[in-house]
């Protein structure tokens, strides 16, 4: 196979979930430029409609759903519309997430249940109902978006996230154990971590931090709008048909300091 074919989507399905702003935007964005048929969803209805008549414009078929995973039927929504749309489900990327600042002895238990629940429990109930479908085929890429801050501890004067860093270090252990179970039945798991890049949700972090952040940033930058389309691309393609249960950071070289 030529090298530039491991990488085309062409004819691929993806749900991208969180896919209205931000990070998600982003990778919708890379699956789409790749060939894909993207499917964008999240809380914000119609932030995802904007993206996928964002991406229809560019030339590929794309739809924007309402979807909040937290909620099962919500989910099983997104999945059972993709199928009838598309046909097949090959490529997951959960990215929906949540965080809460606040010192380990203020953490209110409702904010670190919700946390938990948006970036755990909804990357289990996403990969499970999409998962199905993909056990079905008998093929499926899953790429769950972990974070930089679910490999190590951070510094509390500028992210006091308890809740967030250890939701992220469970989305990696859960990337891992599902790549072990449904590795031979076809399907690959892995993960991006990614760093520290301008979004709505790390705004307040940045603006609070930026200047230790990128002390301890070796390239001295923050992610941009393109960092995470390459790393996307490579784990949905078959450029990574023989990578699982791994986890790729994109940090700008944080995670070796």
């Amino acid at each position: 196979m030529h090298v530039k074919d491991l990488f085309d989507l062409s004819g691929k399905t993806a749900i991208v979930t969180g896919g209205g702003r931000g990070l998600g935007k982003q990778i919708a964005e890379a699956l789409a430029e790749s060939g894909a048929n993207v499917v964008v969803c999240s809380r914000k209805e119609e932030a995802c409609r904007d993206v996928s008549e964002q991406l229809k414009r560019q030339g590929t078929e794309a739809m924007g759903l309402k979807c909040d995973v937290q909620h099962a039927d919500d989910i099983q929504h997104v999945v059972d519309a993709t199928v009838e749309r598309f046909g097949r489900i090959d490529i997951l990327v959960n990215n929906s997430g949540a965080t809460w600042g606040a010192p380990v002895e203020e953490m209110p238990l409702e904010a670190w249940q919700k946390v938990f629940n948006v970036n755990v429990t909804g990357t289990f109930l996403m990969s499970q109902a999409a998962g199905k479908v993909m056990l079905e085929q008998g093929s499926g890429k899953i790429i769950n978006i972990a974070s930089v801050a679910g490999l190590k501890g951070s510094n509390p004067k500028y992210m006091n996230t308890i809740g967030y860093n250890s939701s992220k270090g469970a989305v990696i252990t859960f990337t891992k154990d599902l790549a072990v179970k449904w590795g031979p039945k076809g399907i690959h798991v892995n993960a991006i971590a990614p760093g520290f890049f301008p979004t709505k949700m790390s705004k307040g972090l940045l603006e609070q931090g930026s200047d230790a952040i990128l002390e301890g940033t070796p390239l001295r930058k923050f992610g941009s709008e393109d960092d995470l389309k390459g790393a996307a691309v490579f784990l949905s393609s078959a450029a990574s048909d023989y990578m699982t249960g791994d986890v790729l950071v994109v940090d700008g070289g944080t995670h070796a300091m």
